[in-house]
């Protein structure tokens, strides 16, 4: 039957071709005109060989090479394999998947292989290769087709050239192309079709002339209704394929023979956890899989698996198309005019292409294409008369046109108009002559159009176009324009006034007349207008003189600048500027007064502080900058700080000022601004540092600490409330009327102190920091009233005052010793330790100390003795027993006296014990006695410390500890065995440092007449198959850094190991080191690469059996992004 010629296909038609082609089942074959879903990239020339589509019959292998040249690579290309859209092959490697990789030094390329071991159906579909060296990248795509085993024999019909038989030329088919006559009645070919063997369709497709033989054998295939293999797992398996758009849902069912029979979900091969995403559902024997809001990355292959039965389909997930939903309209514009395509399109980021005569327009210099949104637009910067035609613009899901109509303006200007000079009073008349006579214009003067008016007339007349201006005034000068209407053309003359000199200069705004007033340091710039034709020369004088070098004059041809770059109060005086021209002169007088802002104010200080406040004040600034002083602005800041707080923002006339809501205890510094009507001066000079703080309150508790003939010491409680400031110091004063009698014996006190307000004088010169205080030269048997005044920052603090007066006179006070606690018992201490005693005694007038030992008086140079008024020390530096003995402290006033006795004892750690012997021996029993050490250590022996030793070990073993009586008796002795004693004596330094031993003959324990048995020695049976104990660990490693994969085992007899990798034995290849420590075995993996990625296992055997663990290695290239994949672990 033969195929009926096709009709050109539109553009909108090949996008539709080219969708449907990309949503097809990957193992669809499609017909020779259209497009291949997935065709190659843009290359950039890494590939010498590429891989190319094929078909292959199921469970037989295929193997694709591909070859890139490295020559001009500075690096090792990195190669992936990939199948559909995104599934790395690398981390499928393995029995059924695998790579080689060989590399030629001669010619510098690398050679990619990818082997596919038995091809199942799931194999088929698009795969793509990429090659990757830093900034290059090249990549081809092809297909696996995968078909049922055929008889062989369907090649039977055809000749091969030659004379070799089977393996001889070509096929030879011209004997199927005989000529052959039209069948006089029509043939249904399908029907031959269906009743012919597999062998046959290629004969009868040439016979009907039949060309696509694909397209014949894919509808042939749906035509034919096979049986299918029934399935003891699956009542209904899964569709063939599926089909969904982006973002919607889709569900797979099957149906199953047993309703309780569990069913796992894969998607390429990896198992499917549920989620929001993957939602599985089961009713009665109905499993179901849904796919929640769908997109690229759930277009794979997926399997339903019950038991060791699987159902396999394909989700193909499609992207709607782009439609345009504002078609491009016509544009017709003037060469040279900018030209704007628009579209609108169904989604933002959709790629289109433009075109222009069946060429592809892109961006240079004369094209740029835009993208806004879901806004499209080519621009043409200037048209030309080559612009015009008809534009395309393309969309997968539509296209639209526009046409471009550009139009040529040429007008011929016969006459144009010339520049005229007119005096006043005078009549000026502009004239041109076009070549067309039915043009119209407009005329303009600088721009503004010029409307007609008593004095201004405008005329056409044929080709000739007039502007007439009577009576000429100066205003009429400036530029004039004829513009023709609908050209792109205007023609241009200057109307000049001819007029004397005249000086325009306004000086309304600033204040006087002719007087201008800048700020000092400020830029003068006066610009004064100046007419007249012809341009009249400029002269500026400041009295009788031309302008200094410091006054800049500038000149142009209707302006003259009056320029002061720096103003200075020199600059003032009156200028005067003079314009002259053949038609006239002119002149006029200006003053310039030079004003600045004031000098900072003076002398800033603090005059007091409060709390929280402080009152602040300042002098006036010497110079006000010409103007009167407003007021003052302050500012303060914390000291060691340089960020300064505004107190007020409105000016503040007076000089005195009260800074409040401050923190107390912090110190501040100020500054204050003087402003006058020019501005603000600079700072003055910061104040002196100052902190706002109020006097602490009264001191406490003033008592009378103790009274002699001349002083009298005192002693207090600081203030309730103190403050941030602190408390300086203390004051202590007395009535100066309690002194007035004694002024001849007092001369000396109150030289030293000054009298205050309420006829109190100071008793001390200087604060004192203590609470207390002892006033000294009182005169005896007066009575005298004091009171303490606390001190700080901010002042004195009121006054605590005794109530009741006191009178200078010594109190006799008993002598009395206070003997610590553990001095009234005997003190002991060790031989080398410190002693120091502080033992404190009273008595007033101050008694007298002395020290005896034993009776005798205390000369020990090793002893020191130190007094003072209230307590006395015994120390000794470095303790000796000779040290040991009564100590007797007394206190004596007069005939009055105290007395205390202190035991101390040193001791020492005791001597040995003496004649240590052996009295008795019986079984297993040895009795030993002893003698107490002649030196005890000055304490008591409190206990013994035996030690026994036999011949065989000579190692001591303690027998007792603390045992009190010079006797003991060592049991559990061993018959047979001599024996040696030692004997150390204990106090409560602890053993003495000598040992007593038994005598020098060790004692010997006779053997009995026991009998030991020995029973039969049982040997276990430590035999077992091997067990792994820790097995194989997934790993991911980056390629090229060293790794090591490692498990324990357990068996005996020892157990052969076996590692292999895909299930292949490793052997001996050098890549790999295996180890084995004590049960521990280590995989040591030398810089791996892509292709030693797998599933490795470990197997070990032995005569009782035999146990393997698996585990799977991911290698990751270095700076490629690769999919992380779920890894399984297996255990048998």
């Amino acid at each position: 039957m033969p195929e009926a010629k096709k009709p050109e296909a539109k553009p909108e038609e090949i996008a539709a071709k080219t969708d449907k082609a990309a949503a097809a089942p990957a193992d669809t074959e499609l017909p020779d005109d259209e497009t291949v879903p997935g065709g190659q990239s843009e290359l950039t020339g890494l590939f010498v060989e590429r891989p190319e589509s094929t078909t292959v019959i199921k469970g037989k292998n295929v193997t694709f090479v591909a070859k890139v040249d490295s020559s001009d690579l500075l690096r090792k290309p990195n190669m992936k394999w990939l199948k559909g859209k995104w599934l790395d092959l690398g981390s499928k490697a393995g029995k059924h998947v695998q790579f080689k990789e060989t590399y030629d030094r001669n010619s510098k390329v690398y050679t990619y292989e990818m082997s596919i071991i038995k091809v199942v159906e799931g194999d088929a579909g698009g795969y793509r290769c990429e090659a990757t060296s830093k900034d290059k990248c090249d990549s081809c795509t092809f297909e696996v087709t995968v078909e049922e085993e055929q008889p062989a024999n369907i090649l039977d019909a055809f000749k091969r050239s030659g004379d070799a038989g089977e393996d001889a030329g070509d096929l030879d088919f011209s004997a199927l192309l005989k000529k052959r006559d039209e069948p006089k009645e029509e043939v249904d070919v399908w029907e031959i079709l269906k009743d012919a063997k597999p062998c046959d369709y290629e004969k009868i497709a040439f016979d009907y002339g039949i060309t696509d033989l694909r397209g014949l054998l894919k509808r042939l295939k749906k035509m034919k209704k096979v049986e299918p293999k029934k399935s003891d797992a699956f009542l209904k398996k899964l569709e063939q394929c599926y089909s969904v758009d982006k973002g919607k849902r889709t569900q797979m069912h099957v149906e199953l023979h047993d309703p309780n029979v569990q069913v796992k979900w894969l998607k390429n091969g990896v198992e499917i956890k549920p989620s929001a995403k993957y939602v599985f559902e089961c009713v009665g024997n109905k499993r179901t899989l849904t796919i929640n809001k769908s997109n690229l990355s759930d277009d794979a292959a997926y399997e339903c698996v019950v038991g060791e039965e699987k159902s396999f389909t394909e989700v193909f997930v499609k992207e709607p198309p782009v439609t345009i939903t504002k078609l491009l309209d016509d544009v017709h514009v003037v060469v040279g005019e900018k030209v704007e395509f628009e579209c609108e399109v169904s989604e933002e980021g959709a790629n289109v292409k433009w075109m222009k005569d069946g060429v592809e327009l892109t961006k240079d210099g004369k094209y740029r294409i835009k993208k806004d949104g879901k806004k499209h637009t080519l621009v043409i910067n200037e048209a030309t008369i080559e612009d015009i035609g008809m534009y395309y613009v393309y969309t997968n899901g539509g296209e639209s046109k526009g046409e471009l109509e550009v139009e040529a303006k040429e007008l011929e200007v016969l006459q144009s108009i010339a520049d005229l000079s007119v005096k006043a009073c005078e009549q000026a008349m502009f004239k041109c002559e076009v070549s067309d006579e039915k043009v119209v214009g407009k005329w303009f003067k600088d721009g503004v159009e010029v409307k007609p008016g008593n004095r201004i007339k405008m005329s056409h007349i044929g080709r000739i176009h007039k502007l007439t201006i009577d009576d000429v005034k100066p205003q009429d000068e400036g530029n004039y324009t004829f513009v023709p209407e609908g050209y792109a053309l205007s023609l241009s003359a200057k109307l000049n006034f001819i007029d004397p000199p005249k000086i325009h200069l306004d000086t309304s705004s600033t204040g006087s007349k002719n007087t201008i007033v800048v700020v000092a340091g400020n830029k003068l710039r006066l610009d004064v207008e100046i007419t007249g034709e012809p341009v009249p020369t400029v002269c500026w004088m400041k009295g009788d003189t031309t302008v200094s070098v410091q006054v800049r004059v500038e000149t142009r041809t209707t302006l003259s600048s009056f320029v002061i770059e720096g103003a200075e109060r020199p600059d003032e005086g009156q200028y005067s500027i003079i314009v002259t021209n053949p038609a006239g002169e002119d002149r006029a007088e200006l003053n310039v007064k030079i004003v600045d802002v004031p000098n900072p104010p003076e002398n800033v200080r603090c005059m007091g502080v409060g709390e929280d406040t402080a009152t602040i004040t300042w002098d006036p600034p010497k110079f006000d900058g010409g103007a009167p002083i407003k007021g003052y602005l302050m500012e303060r800041k914390k000291q060691g700080s340089s960020r300064w707080t505004k107190l007020n923002f409105e000016v503040f006339e007076s000089t005195t000022y009260e800074a409040k809501k401050m923190i107390e205890g912090v110190f501040y510094e100020m500054r204050v601004f003087a402003v006058n009507g020019i501005g603000i001066s600079q700072p003055s000079g910061n104040s002196k540092p100052f902190m706002p703080i109020a006097p602490t309150s009264e001191p406490t508790r003033l008592t009378v600490e103790d009274v002699t003939d001349s002083t009298c010491a005192l002693k207090w409680r600081p203030p309730e409330r103190v403050g941030a400031g602190g408390v300086d110091g203390y004051i202590i004063e007395i009535p100066i009327k309690h002194l007035i009698s004694k002024w001849m014996t007092m001369n000396t006190l109150l030289l030293l102190v000054h009298p205050s307000e309420d006829n109190w004088v100071e008793a001390n010169k200087e604060p004192v920091d203590k609470n207390t205080y002892r006033v000294k030269g009182l005169p005896t048997g007066e009575k005298l009233l004091f009171r303490v005044v606390a001190m700080n920052i901010a002042g004195r603090s009121p006054p605590c005052t005794m109530k009741q007066s006191v009178i200078i006179r010594e109190i006799m006070e008993n002598p009395k010793i206070r003997l610590p606690r553990q001095l009234r018992t005997k003190f002991i201490r060790k031989v080398g330790e410190k002693i120091n005693l502080v033992i404190p005694f009273q008595g007033k007038p101050r008694p007298v100390v002395n020290w005896l030992k034993d009776g005798e008086p205390l000369e020990n140079k090793s002893v020191g003795i130190r007094t003072s008024d209230f307590d006395t020390i015994l120390f000794i530096r470095s303790a000796e027993r000779d040290h040991s003995g009564t100590y007797t402290l007394s206190v004596q006033i007069d005939n009055m006296q105290d007395k205390a006795d202190i035991h101390i004892q040193i001791v020492d750690k005791p001597g040995p014990p003496i004649n240590v012997m052996v009295t008795d021996v019986w079984g297993f029993n040895a009795a030993l006695e002893w003698k107490p050490p002649k030196d005890t250590g000055n304490t008591d022996i409190i206990g013994y410390t035996i030690q026994k030793a036999d011949k065989k070990t000579q190692g001591w073993f303690t027998v007792y500890e603390h045992n009190r009586r010079p006797s003991c008796t060592a049991s559990d002795l061993v018959m047979g065995n001599e024996y040696s004693f030692r004997v150390f004596s204990e106090n409560i330094c602890g053993l003495s440092d000598e040992v007593a031993f038994t005598i020098t003959v060790p004692i010997y324990i006779p053997p009995s007449d026991l009998e030991y048995n020995k029973p039969a020695f049982k040997e276990k049976d430590m035999s077992s198959s091997p067990k792994f104990t820790a097995p194989l660990v997934d790993r991911v490693v980056v390629a090229g850094y060293s790794t090591a994969i490692s498990c324990a085992v357990r068996a005996y007899p020892k157990a052969k190991i076996v590692w292999m990798k895909n299930k292949m034995i490793i052997g001996e290849d050098p890549k790999f080191l295996m180890q084995n420590n004590q049960g521990v075995l280590t995989l040591n993996i030398r810089k791996p690469g892509q292709f030693d990625g797998g599933k490795y296992s470990c197997k070990a055997i032995n005569d009782l059996g035999e146990d393997e663990v698996e585990c799977r290695l991911e290698v990751r290239g270095t700076g490629s992004h690769t999919h992380t994949h779920t890894l399984s672990r297996i255990h048998t």
